[in-house]
């Protein structure tokens, strides 16, 4: 898992964006149990109370539960990964539109710019 020091994104943010995408991967799966605080504050080399923060949000937004003296797991919600699925992609569209707007391109030529490149990819695949 890899954190970007340089980001305005907060770290203990990126720390619940990385476990959302190591479960839409299938790295991940529910029920998995997840490090311990201070081992993952050891394996990113961040302050404990910054992956505490993290752990904090993940339970707050439903992603993981804690088991008192069992450790931390990720919650076993049928519904869960197809919800962070579609987010994320929602979220990377946001992200590939406003690049090609600031680009200058407009929605009929992103429209057939991005048709080109899934067949393009779909003959290589």
């Amino acid at each position: 898992m890899q954190l970007n020091f340089n980001s305005p994104k907060p770290i203990y943010l990126q720390m619940v964006d990385e476990v959302k995408r190591a479960l839409v991967r299938g790295e991940l799966m529910p029920g998995d149990k997840i490090p311990s605080h201070k081992e993952r504050a050891e394996m990113s080399q961040v302050n404990p109370n910054t992956v505490q923060r993290a752990y904090q949000e993940m339970e707050r937004v439903g992603l993981t539960e804690t088991l008192r003296g069992q450790g931390t797991f990720v919650r076993n919600n049928p519904t869960l990964l197809e919800q962070l699925r579609s987010e994320m992609a929602q979220e990377a569209m946001r992200q590939f539109i406003a690049e090609m707007r600031g680009l200058g391109i407009d929605a009929k030529e992103m429209e057939q710019m991005l048709h080109r490149q899934l067949a393009q990819e779909d003959g290589e695949g």
